[in-house]
């Protein structure tokens, strides 16, 4: 009677603990049939982008000599060297550029009238829309020596003799600035048409100055926007070839047109290898501390806690 007693009661309490345990939890076999779906994505992604990439990365240490030769080349050669410090300049520039005219251009997107702020951000997309192309050779004649800005910056008296502003990096930090500022403008007018109005009043209400507010309150929060296109600016420039190729010089290279070189002229794959996981891991880093910045992203809230 004991057993019989005690017996009841415990598999009332192993049965008790046991079914809320299956009810929640998946089984092995559940999860294992929920996430097979993801092996055509899987098998779709490591064909396509991580067979590729580890090819590069390979040959970048097999070829011609197993080694980081190329990667040592690459850093110790003088003329190597100023091809990156080129690329990472012209990056630079074209970012901060891009960030001074853009933020303006998005704030008034954002302070017009509805009906004006549409027709204004359609002419944005219009510039971002046109040919790539079409755009770089249409600053290619505006800049030259004959083109229309030099024209009439003689006309007004300003310059004696064109300058120039063409096959160098000049040329190359105005045509892509001009090609980079939709990038810029885009996540900066969503960031700042998400703002509450009632903010900034607050703050003024509390003696805030205008510029105090500017800059305590309404930059803060253009923080994402400012972060976001900055950092799509800054990597896109450092890959980008047909603008510094048409407006850039033989003097001015940048990584891009070097990695075309070494393959179609020199054939050393080593080397464009090496340029080219270069960028790749700058790409990714750069996108690292993006997150680690952004408190609203995994790896800026584990940080922040």
């Amino acid at each position: 009677m004991k057993m019989t007693a005690t017996t009841p009661t415990g598999s009332a309490l192993g049965a008790a603990g046991a079914v809320p345990g299956n009810a929640n939890s998946p089984s092995l076999a559940q999860r294992w049939r929920g996430s097979s779906n993801l092996i055509p994505a899987l098998l779709f992604l490591g064909l396509f982008f991580l067979a590729p990439l580890i090819g590069l990365l390979l040959r970048g240490v097999l070829e011609p000599t197993p080694g980081l030769g190329n990667y040592e080349q690459l850093f110790a050669n003088s003329a190597y060297a100023r091809v990156l410090l080129n690329t990472f300049s012209v990056a630079g520039l074209v970012t901060l550029f891009s960030l001074l005219l853009g933020f303006p251009l998005a704030w008034a997107i954002t302070l017009v009238p509805r009906g004006w702020g549409r027709w204004m951000l359609s002419i944005v997309l219009l510039s971002m829309w046109t040919s790539l192309l079409a755009r770089t050779y249409s600053w290619l004649v505006l800049l030259q020596a004959s083109g229309v800005i030099n024209k009439a910056l003689m006309a007004m008296g300003i310059i004696d003799q064109p300058l120039e502003m063409v096959h160098n990096l000049t040329g190359v930090v105005i045509g892509m600035s001009y090609i980079m500022i939709p990038f810029i403008v885009l996540p900066l007018q969503a960031t700042m048409q998400a703002i509450d109005p009632m903010i900034l009043q607050a703050g003024s209400i509390c003696g805030a100055s205008p510029w105090t507010n500017f800059f305590r309150v309404f930059l803060p929060l253009c923080r994402p926007g400012l972060f976001s296109g900055g950092l799509m600016v800054f990597v896109m420039s450092l890959g980008y070839y047909v603008t510094p190729a048409l407006l850039g010089g033989a003097q001015n290279m940048m990584l891009p047109e070097f990695i075309i070189q070494q393959v179609q002229s020199f054939l050393n794959w080593g080397l464009a290898s090496a340029g080219a996981a270069l960028l790749i891991v700058i790409t990714l880093v750069l996108f690292y501390f993006y997150l680690k910045l952004q408190p609203e992203s995994p790896v800026g809230a584990s940080n922040a806690r």
